[in-house]
């Protein structure tokens, strides 16, 4: 569960009767004003939300699992960041459920995009099983700032894919994209700040293992 902005209190009973409660979580009035606030929730929890602020903006990832770890509270600090990239393709990455908890597939953190520039940047994939690779699904969650913006998403598969395609959608305030399989490329229009909650759901669990469209991964030597 991530708090988008506003504040929330919530309450969890597992099914093995163990309980958990955490008060007061969510420190930023939007997802531009800091950095994130998340609950990881087990399988087959009872949990009770209430908002604290009459504000109060949410998402829920999910992922299936059959293993019974605790619930673990995700404050602003204990998220991974990252600055990656250079020049108009550098954009900052927080990692807020990874190594640091227990999950059997889920994978959740936001990234940020300044006006004009790009991420998943150079494109990459994660839909195969290879030296670097592992097969994930992803979901991209889109805030625009201001909310009038948009951005660019292009989807696309390699050139030697038995079912190719190559897709570019426009992305608004509050749209969601899958992704399947596919190098997956952003861009934020000129002015508009681009944030998106991405959810990786896999068997690995390795954040990273992807490999890069090897007709563009030139740019890294450019840093």
């Amino acid at each position: 569960m991530t708090v988008f902005g506003g504040r929330l209190s919530i309450n969890i009973e597992g099914a093995n009767g163990q309980r958990a409660a955490y008060a007061k979580v969510g420190d930023r009035a939007d997802v531009f004003s800091g950095k994130p606030s998340m609950v990881y929730l087990p399988s087959e929890v009872k949990y009770k939300v209430v908002a604290e602020t009459p504000n109060l903006d949410v998402g829920i990832s999910k992922a299936p699992s059959e293993v019974d770890w605790p619930p673990v509270l995700v404050k602003p600090n204990d998220a991974m960041e990252r600055s990656v990239g250079v020049g108009n393709w550098e954009r900052k990455v927080y990692t807020a459920i990874g190594d640091n908890i227990r999950a059997q597939r889920l994978i959740v953190g936001e990234t940020f995009n300044p006006p004009g520039n790009w991420s998943s940047s150079p494109p990459h994939k994660h839909d195969t099983k290879g030296v670097d690779e592992a097969p994930y699904e992803e979901v991209y969650f889109f805030k625009i700032k201001p909310s009038q913006g948009f951005g660019l998403q292009r989807i696309y598969t390699p050139p030697d894919d038995e079912d190719p395609f190559d897709l570019v959608y426009v992305v608004e305030d509050g749209d969601t994209v899958v992704i399947p399989r596919g190098y997956h490329p952003v861009v934020a229009a000129p002015g508009y700040e681009l944030y998106y909650l991405w959810i990786l759901a896999g068997e690995e669990r390795k954040y990273g293992a992807w490999s890069d469209d090897p007709r563009h991964s030139w740019i890294k030597n450019t840093s």
